[in-house]
């Protein structure tokens, strides 16, 4: 682990800003006194200006007056910032490619993408340069990097965790979320930013539709985790998440998404014309071509999702699913296998989106040398009851890290 405070001169990753460093010293004391942490580049800390991603963004904003809510939370609760982290521009991706401010390295693929756009949070942790790190989670960007990178990770429940301090992308779907190596330690975080008390699980079930989306072998590879989670939990059920089909989930979810980012940031992009990367920037072209008939029929169907979502559910239940369809994509793919790659995830990772609802990545898959994520999904609420379930489920293998830190 590195000094706390020589975060810059240690980082062989490329997983921390220069442009927007930042130490925080945290409280002396506190449940998190002897944990260091990296944060995202769209969140405040007094005194200092927010990236999120863009040279554009960075050179039309000031310094952040207050310190977020998340890092206030966690610097009173003793843990230490030692710097921000890398994220894609704008938070609008999920390889983790950013075109001004280069890759942050996979530790565990270093060929591959580590994931986005919390890349730099996720590659922190892995390459353990913190214990902790805080990213964010619109469609998939703590879940797809922390199964990209072999590390825990969390998607809470939509609004469960104030995002005051926050760069915005799509407000109806941004959440706060975290990654650790040891599940332990996610669960701490938790007991810091959420304060409750899990639940008991109920029915365990099986997203057979889910996982016939992911490519081949992959669910093979999964196959040991469940076995894992079942040992624990019992015999899942199976069931089909979707009777339209998970890809029409997809379009309903980049709809909302699309219209939801242009509402927020149409008065920036018109004024200030940035000039976005080869990846961000036609998704930007795209957000402002989504057209008001499409989203009053796309909100119309996402409530029938959340009620089918919410049904299913009920008593605690705990669905899995493959947390993407593949190992990380390969560095600098070609533009169309990119895109492609991306909207077979995204049919996965915008259930809960769409259902509002907490999603844990348990890193105990590997397929071709490389990590891929079992996933957990609860009702809303239910977040502590997944921390409380991958607490137990990785207290074997997780044993010997902490030990290896000290």
């Amino acid at each position: 682990m590195p000094q706390r405070d020589r975060i810059l001169e240690c980082d062989h990753l490329g997983a921390f800003c220069k442009h927007t460093h930042v130490f925080r010293a945290g409280a002396g004391n506190g449940p998190l006194r002897e944990l260091t942490f990296g944060l995202k580049d769209i969140f405040d800390v007094s005194g200092h200006r927010t990236g999120f991603g863009s040279p554009d963004w960075l050179a039309t904003h000031s310094e952040a007056s207050t310190t977020a809510t998340v890092a206030r939370m966690l610097l009173e609760a003793g843990a230490t910032l030692v710097g921000k982290t890398h994220t894609e521009e704008m938070a609008f991706s999920l390889t983790g490619e950013n075109a001004h401010y280069g890759t942050p390295l996979n530790p565990a693929a270093p060929h591959r993408v580590p994931g986005g756009s919390s890349s730099g949070s996720a590659a922190a942790v892995a390459g353990r340069l913190v214990d902790f790190a805080i990213g964010s989670d619109t469609g998939g960007s703590v879940r797809a990097p922390a199964s990209f990178c072999g590390i825990y990770g969390i998607r809470p429940t939509h609004g469960r965790i104030s995002l005051d301090g926050a760069c915005p992308l799509a407000p109806i779907f941004d959440t706060v979320g975290w990654f650790a190596r040891d599940a332990a330690w996610l669960a701490q975080i938790g007991d810091v930013l959420l304060g409750g008390t899990p639940a008991t699980p109920g029915r365990l079930l099986l997203a057979t539709d889910a996982f016939d989306l992911a490519l081949p072998g992959a669910a093979d590879a999964l196959a040991p985790a469940v076995a894992r989670v079942t040992a624990l939990l019992g015999d899942a059920e199976p069931v089909n998440v979707s009777d339209d089909g998970l890809p029409a989930w997809f379009d309903v979810f980049r709809v909302l998404q699309y219209d939801d980012i242009w509402t927020t940031h149409r008065a920036w992009v018109t004024r200030e014309r940035p000039t976005f990367g080869p990846q961000v920037g036609p998704r930007f072209d795209a957000v402002a071509q989504v057209q008001p008939h499409e989203v009053v029929v796309m909100r119309e169907r996402r409530v029938g999702i959340t009620a089918r979502l919410d049904d299913m559910l009920a008593g605690n239940a705990v669905l899995l699913l493959p947390t993407v369809p593949d190992i990380a994509p390969l560095l600098k793919l070609p533009p169309a296998e990119t895109v492609a790659f991306r909207e077979r995830a995204l049919a996965l990772l915008c259930i809960a989106g769409l259902g509002g609802l907490p999603q844990v990545n348990l890193p105990f898959g590997t397929l071709n040398g490389c990590p891929i994520g079992l996933s957990m999904i609860a009702a809303r609420g239910n977040d502590e009851m997944l921390l409380d379930i991958a607490a137990r489920l990785g207290a074997v293998q997780d044993a010997g890290v902490r030990t290896a830190n000290t």
